[in-house]
């Protein structure tokens, strides 16, 4: 079974992905080689989200999770990190096997007033690394911690705590949901990457479903491939936040007219896998009659197929030691038992026997 094709209607989008994707095979495997009858269409992946959690993957071959490259978003524990502070977070993330922290700001209502080479140390000290932090895109007030009103900012505090990545949850929803309106966002992002650059980071971008949208102006071209498309692959890397993009292949499948436009997130991925240093692994189960088409769960607790995803990610070039597994929930019950539950499940996934 081939893999399910974007083929954007704009030509000129059509012209720049395929320089992409051609960059992309350069730098990794190609992507019928690596998934082969193994990956769905979008109805087939509908067609089996109910037998996804039956098999889990535990087993005795090789992990699929590399060594070294579990992390988890700090969103997930902020109500930890507010009451009790970043030292014993990260002492209890580190019992947890985990690797790496993604931070989503440097406070997080902190128990207690903390300087950055405070939290680089205590992040050291834990045997963790800081690999990403999320900053705001853009904002009214000239004075906000964002990239466009304070990039040298954001970019020194950044490098203080010595993170090699650095980059937005928010979309390139600065001028609208046009096509321009995205090209001048990207105009941008490729400026903030080039900074980024100099330094020794890397820009990215994290996804949420309305990426996968389509243009207002042009409603057969999907907002994400302007995005593909209009970035420097060099300057501007991504950070798939995979729950987001299987919600988004649930809700924007089809055109605003009806016409399919079927899609799989593991596609963009092989399509271009060096874009992609960073994942946000967060679970849901499967329920059609919300609007994402899932519910957030823990993770191991959902219908993601992760053993699928992680292990086709792996097999690309150089796929094994080039990116970096955040876990993540918006909402947790209890946020050190998510924690804990997502880390063990994650490194108990094994490949499937040859």
């Amino acid at each position: 079974m081939s893999r399910t094709r974007r083929t954007p209607a704009d030509p000129e989008l059509t012209h720049k992905l395929s320089r992409r994707n051609m960059l992309g095979v350069a730098a990794g495997a190609t992507a019928a080689a690596l998934l082969g009858a193994t990956a769905p269409t979008a109805a087939a992946a509908e067609a089996g989200a109910d037998t996804a959690a039956a098999d889990r993957g535990h087993g005795r071959g090789r992990p699929v999770l590399p060594p070294g490259r579990l992390g988890i978003q700090l969103y997930s524990l902020r109500d930890k990190v507010a009451t009790l502070g970043f030292a014993t977070v990260f002492a209890e993330l580190k019992k947890y096997g985990y690797d790496e922290v993604e931070f989503a700001g440097y406070s997080q209502g902190s128990a207690g007033p903390i300087t950055l080479a405070q939290l680089k140390r205590l992040t050291r000290d834990n045997g963790l690394r800081g690999i990403g932090s999320h900053v705001g895109y853009y904002s009214s007030d000239p004075n906000a911690y964002t990239f466009a009103q304070n990039l040298d900012q954001v970019l020194d505090d950044a490098q203080a705590l010595g993170l090699p990545h650095i980059g937005t949850a928010s979309g390139p929803w600065r001028y609208g949901a046009t096509v321009d309106g995205w090209k001048r966002c990207a105009e941008e992002f490729n400026h903030y990457g080039a900074e980024a650059k100099k330094r020794g980071m890397k820009f990215y971008q994290h996804n949420h479903a309305e990426e996968f949208s389509f243009a207002t102006d042009r409603p057969n071209v999907r907002l994400y491939d302007v995005l593909l498309a209009e970035t420097d692959p060099d300057l501007v890397h991504l950070e798939m936040d995979i729950y987001w993009a299987y919600a988004a292949q649930f809700r924007f499948s089809r055109r605003v007219d009806g016409t399919p436009a079927p899609f799989d997130p593991l596609d963009y991925v092989l399509d271009q896998p060096h874009r992609y240093p960073l994942f946000h692994v967060k679970d849901g189960e499967r329920d059609d009659s919300v609007r994402d088409g899932y519910r957030m769960a823990d993770v191991g607790d959902g219908d993601i197929d992760y053993r699928r995803f992680i292990s086709a990610v792996n097999r690309t070039q150089h796929g094994y030691r080039s990116h970096h597994w955040q876990a993540e929930h918006d909402n947790p019950v209890e946020s050190f038992a998510f924690a804990r539950k997502s880390g063990a499940h994650l490194h108990s996934l094994r490949e499937k026997d040859c």
